[in-house]
């Protein structure tokens, strides 16, 4: 696959907590698939070394002074686009579960859409397999937003995607730091303001450090707060994109970004 991307300024923003064993891979791994891109790695308050490993491995660095959770960390990267110059921010996670390679793939679909998801399930690849409540969760969660945005959507929850266009400056003004926020809600507030969502087909690869748990207990959690977080996001008000505009007309706060 070639790692040539369009025209547009385009950074990648990594959300990290903690991921001091991956996250130094993960961003040569990006820097070498693509090197005409900036890494950021947003440290989302880490009490160990991601900070260091992250700047050592040739990423801009970004430390939150407490953990905001995904969301958070993904809000502080799109503002830090915006304020830049960016014109699109690539979310990549930091336990190298998801391939640096396909960013250009979802780059180039940015020229027609303001959102671009990379999809695990769309494909038929049956290499990330997800069961149970989890599952139905999913299967919910991507036949409602499927609805919402007019186009099918088979993995609403994935954390790889390119944002750019109209959904930029929205995600920068209020990208959601709840649980499961940073997925559902997103494309519902995106979708208010607009914003045009596709997917492309992408694939999971095992973690490169720690364990996630499939607890059937945590699992049935997670039913109920994925449940929760789409109903909250279709009852709530939320600027438009005009307003959005507004806002971001202010003047900008420089962050405290190390190399």
């Amino acid at each position: 696959m070639s790692s040539k991307v369009p025209a547009a300024r385009a950074i990648i923003v990594v959300p990290a907590w903690n991921e001091q064993l991956t996250v130094g891979e993960t961003v040569r791994e990006i820097r070498a698939a693509t090197p005409d891109l900036p890494v950021l790695v947003v440290s989302d308050g880490s009490t160990d070394r991601t900070a260091d490993v992250a700047r050592d491995a040739g990423a801009l660095v970004l430390e939150l002074p407490f953990n905001l959770g995904v969301g958070g960390a993904m809000r502080a990267g799109f503002r830090y686009a915006v304020r830049h110059g960016y014109d699109a921010a690539v979310q990549v996670d930091a336990d190298g579960q998801h391939d640096p390679k396909e960013v250009p793939v979802l780059l180039e679909k940015l020229a027609e859409y303001d959102i671009v998801i990379g999809a695990r399930f769309s494909d038929g690849d049956d290499t990330y397999k997800v069961k149970g409540p989890r599952k139905w969760a999913m299967v919910v969660l991507s036949k409602v937003l499927s609805k919402l945005a007019k186009t099918k959507l088979t993995d609403a929850t994935s954390g790889f995607k390119a944002t750019g266009g109209r959904a930029l400056p929205v995600f920068a003004e209020h990208y959601p730091v709840e649980y499961l926020g940073d997925t559902v809600e997103s494309l519902v507030i995106a979708l208010r303001a607009g914003c045009k969502v596709t997917q492309v087909s992408a694939h999971m690869r095992p973690r490169r450090g720690g364990t996630p748990s499939h607890r059937p207990i945590k699992s049935m959690i997670y039913l109920f707060r994925a449940g929760f977080a789409l109903l909250l996001a279709l009852i709530r008000r939320y600027d438009t994109a005009a307003e959005v505009d507004q806002k971001q007309a202010r003047p900008a706060v420089k962050e405290g970004v190390t190399r």
